[in-house]
């Protein structure tokens, strides 16, 4: 008898302690952590489409995956030696009695991206060819499923403001000593 229950002791303590194992095998996901942000600067040299449109197209050396956005930033001056960038889509007012403007856009698909300047019709890019010559730009391809350092989706509520470039490149983890000029077309 006292076997019998030494057994069922022994028994009860294996099933007991079994069964609080909290082990479960539970997956959290969390951040992506094999996708990589990328960056690099461009001083493109655009095609005349007509006098108020000039355009720029490249290809990605690879096809980007469908959780990957494109971002171009557009050099519009200096704050001593450091960049201001200003986020595409971006206009510019030229200032005149017109009120003429010259936009800078942009749109990408998984194989390239593209910049137009556009300017209203009664200003002429091509008789004012410093709103196109010269322009440094710089394109950033990041996750768009929100897996920078700081996780989540890409709402109203975002953790980053993808207009202030210094939050991007610090949301991301971008080096911006290690960004290089990628010789354009």
């Amino acid at each position: 008898m006292k076997k019998i229950l030494l057994f069922l002791f022994l028994g009860a303590v294996g099933f007991t302690a079994y069964s609080c194992d909290n082990s479960d095998d539970t997956v959290v996901q969390g951040q992506d952590y094999d996708t990589i942000s990328q960056a690099f600067d461009i001083t493109p040299s655009f095609t005349k489409v007509n006098d108020n449109l000039y355009r720029w197209s490249d290809d990605f050396n690879s096809p980007l995956v469908q959780s990957d956005m494109v971002l171009i930033y557009m050099q519009t001056g200096t704050d001593g030696d450091s960049p201001i960038w200003k986020l595409l889509p971006y206009t510019y007012y030229v200032g005149n009695l017109a009120n003429d403007a010259v936009d800078y856009v942009y749109e990408f698909s998984k194989y390239g991206a593209t910049i137009n300047i556009n300017s209203t019709s009664t200003f002429s890019l091509t008789a004012n060819p410093s709103y196109y010559q010269n322009k440094k730009f710089r394109v950033l391809v990041v996750p768009a499923n929100g897996s920078g350092t700081g996780g989540g989706a890409k709402t109203a509520k975002s953790a980053v403001d993808y207009s202030d470039y210094n939050s991007v490149i610090k949301y991301y983890n971008i080096n911006e000593s290690k960004i290089q000029t990628k010789v354009s077309k």
